[in-house]
């Protein structure tokens, strides 16, 4: 039976990230003191044994349960194919074998990216009326051109798979994982964003979109509200200024996603609002010693980001609109 009180959450991480994801947790369970219990299963991609031993430190720091430790199923392996990545790493296939992978009885589960922190009690999510859907997550915002290339109309829903609200009895019993598979194979292993075109190719018509203080992501704070419509040229229905606005002043989750202006948090010269509350969150973690890491984007990437910045900003906006909302889908077409 559901409880309110006791939170289970999943991640997903490879050794490279394990750092993020000990930041995050300490962020979680300092921000939901509130919560009986909050219970962490991590779905392994080769995380060291230092950084396992760090993360259950964090753990035993404030008093939760040590992870539930899985070992990360290889979707290529699974399928026997090549499995193209547009994002990210492989190692992010391994959230959609979670309702098999997790222990049975689970009812509704939290998937978060390592690249969150909490602002706010997990509980506020925790307890939220999914609406008889299978998913809650943040409604993002793609351009049509995107939709056409994981099978989906114009103004069907596309969401940011980062920070899902799972009701694992639905996910079971509309068989998703299945269907995930089976859709990966019929594209040969190549979808554009990878995972979670997936995701949105299946269940676009079965999310429910939640406010966007749950996952406050990047463009909300790299561009004006005005500049996010002529950038990614969000198609359907989408948040409203207010709305934004709220998630970057009030977040409950503020998730560090990747930009093209801006670095992340953990990259020296990051500039991001909530950079100095993520390093705030890294002080206090057994990775307190470990240096910023270098802006390791290709060449090409910054000296892209350089003639955005030269640009008349009105002028760039429109560039870079083009070559995201149209360029990069066309890209992606396969």
């Amino acid at each position: 039976m559901f409880d309110p009180a006791i939170a289970h959450v999943v991640y997903a991480s490879d050794d490279g990230f394990a750092e993020i994801l000990g930041v995050s947790l300490v962020s979680l369970f300092k921000s939901s003191k509130d919560m009986d219990e909050i219970q962490v299963y991590i779905l392994d991609s080769g995380i060291s044994d230092i950084n396992r031993r760090r993360i259950e430190e964090v753990c035993t720091r404030y008093h939760r349960p040590l992870p539930v430790w899985l070992k990360a199923r290889n979707i290529a392996d699974e399928l026997g194919m090549k499995v193209a990545v547009d994002r990210g790493s492989l190692s992010q296939y391994a959230r959609l074998f979670v309702a098999s992978d997790l222990p049975s009885g689970i009812e509704r589960v939290l998937y978060l990216d390592c690249d969150i922190i909490f602002c706010q009690s997990v509980s506020l999510l925790w307890n939220l009326d999914m609406h008889g859907k299978t998913i809650a997550a943040l409604n993002d915002a793609f351009s049509r051109q995107y939709r056409a290339n994981i099978n989906l109309e114009p103004e069907d829903v596309m969401f940011n798979s980062g920070v899902m609200l799972i009701d694992l009895n639905r996910w079971k019993e509309q068989k998703v994982e299945d269907r995930l598979l089976e859709f990966i194979s019929s594209k040969q292993g190549k979808i554009q964003q990878g995972d979670q075109g997936a995701l949105n190719a299946m269940l676009s018509h079965d999310t429910y979109c939640f406010h966007p203080k749950f996952n406050s992501v990047t463009i909300f704070y790299d561009f004006t509200y005005h500049e996010l419509y002529v950038y990614r040229k969000p198609a359907g229905k989408y948040y409203t200024e207010a709305e934004v606005k709220e998630a970057t002043d009030q977040p409950v989750i503020i998730h560090f996603t990747t930009s093209f202006l801006s670095r992340r948090p953990w990259v020296k010269d990051c500039h991001h609002r909530y950079c100095e509350l993520w390093r705030s969150y890294k002080a206090e973690s057994p990775w307190k010693d470990e240096p910023l890491r270098e802006d390791n984007r290709p060449s090409w990437k910054l000296k892209g980001i350089k003639v955005f910045n030269k640009l008349p900003r009105g002028l760039a906006m429109h560039i870079a609109g083009f070559l995201q909302a149209y360029g990069r889908p066309i890209k992606n077409k396969w």
